[in-house]
């Protein structure tokens, strides 16, 4: 569509709450543009012989005035706005007529050319209002709004509020998911682009912290100062500190912060602070990892349970919290964390509580990234397996017969 003659429109924000505005028409056209008047308080008259089924529940339901007639001189007095946007153009031609000679922006559904006003493609997001004119093409205008507020609504465009003064931005517990950028939630995200201060763990996406902005202090929890038995304290100091200091900080963890992340102690810290908080779950790796390595920790006829165990201790440990006894009378699937640097103890401990030393396992290293491997092997092999192979951290084991399903 070529550009419409003329300047460019000029852009306004019309504030229509309790003020009257005349839509000529019932159809469908009106019927899609009816819905923003409403959301902005309007005292909208429909005028029209006939009305969609939608239209018609909005006037039964009270939302607005339905006029069942014709359009007649006269409807358009004390309106501040108007729609012409029935399918006739002399009715069209004659609503914008009346229009101009009362000074009433009307828009022309039918010939922008001859309208006194534009309908902008628009979209709303957090408080944001985004409208978008193309010079008459509004299949552009339209592409345009999307983009934004797509991008608006994941975070990879960034749009900062003001906050008040005297009140604590506070804290935000993201769970970053696996690894892969693309698999934090879109919250995550967009909380991400709003932070003053990002303390991430080595396990976080680590691709989305390159997208800051300078002006965004990263903080690397893994090279905070700390005796060994101190390093969560130091973290909680290091997220409440900035925040009293006014600054919101995201605190960017790997996985889902609730799974094995110490996120509720964070949340803990940050109550008895008084710093607000909000967590925002991710996706943990214990289900996702696999999965991207095609291995369901489920499937129909073959486990009908998974139960997800932190291998950060040995099962002689005194410290194990983790029943490997009940564990391995489990015909399900396990799914290890941590588990990798005491993977000869932990199979010891489950075949010499009877699961079976051909059962088979993956260990899954640096899943969802590029430098992602998998090895396949079982309960009796695997930890032979994982030094000859070279596998490190971060790894996830997989223990249980849907490891054998990615190979059918």
């Amino acid at each position: 569509m070529s550009r419409l003659p003329g300047p460019p429109a000029y852009l306004a924000g019309l504030r229509l709450e309790g003020r009257r505005v005349v839509v000529v028409g019932a159809g469908t056209v009106a019927q899609r543009r009816l819905p923003a008047l409403l959301d902005a308080g309007a005292d909208v008259l429909v005028v029209a012989p006939e009305a969609t089924p939608a239209v018609e529940g909005m006037a039964t339901g009270g939302e607005l005035r339905w006029a069942r007639r014709a359009y007649a001189p006269g409807d358009l007095e004390g309106a501040w706005y108007a729609l012409a946007a029935t399918e006739l153009a002399e009715v069209n031609e004659a609503v914008a007529a009346d229009a101009e000679a009362l000074r009433v922006f009307c828009v022309r559904c039918d010939d922008a050319s001859q309208a006194s006003a534009w309908t902008p493609a628009s979209g709303r997001h957090d408080g944001l209002s985004v409208a978008v004119l193309a010079g008459g093409d509004p299949r552009r205008a339209a592409g345009v709004r999307d983009r934004i507020v797509e991008g608006l609504h994941d975070g990879s465009l960034a749009a900062r509020k003001e906050r008040p003064s005297g009140v604590l931005p506070g804290v935000a517990l993201v769970g970053g998911g696996p690894g892969d950028p693309d698999l934090i939630t879109v919250r995550g995200r967009r909380l991400l682009a709003e932070a003053d201060v990002v303390i991430a763990d080595r396990l976080g996406p680590r691709a989305l912290l390159g997208e800051l902005p300078p002006h965004v202090e990263v903080v690397d929890a893994a090279k905070i100062p700390y005796g060994r038995a101190m390093a969560q304290e130091a973290i909680n100091d290091a997220m409440i500190s900035h925040a009293k200091a006014g600054r919101f900080v995201v605190r960017l963890k790997g996985g889902d912060n609730y799974v094995f992340g110490r996120g509720f102690e964070e949340a803990l810290a940050c109550a008895e602070a008084g710093v607000p908080c909000q967590v925002v779950p991710g996706i943990t790796s214990a289900i996702s990892v696999p999965a991207i390595a095609g291995i369901p920790v489920t499937h129909r006829g073959v486990a009908h349970e998974f139960a997800v165990v932190s291998g950060h201790v040995a099962p002689e440990d005194p410290r194990s919290l983790v029943d490997w006894a009940a564990l391995a009378r489990l015909r399900g699937t396990l799914v290890l964390l941590m588990a990798v640097e005491r993977l000869g103890p932990i199979t010891a401990a489950l075949e010499a509580h009877g699961r079976a030393a051909s059962t088979p396992v993956a260990v899954i290293q640096e899943g969802t990234m590029a430098t992602q491997r998998v090895l396949r092997t079982t309960l009796s092999s695997a930890a032979a397996d994982v030094v000859a192979e070279g596998i490190r951290p971060p790894a996830i084991v997989v223990v249980g017969d849907v490891v054998s399903l990615a190979g059918e």
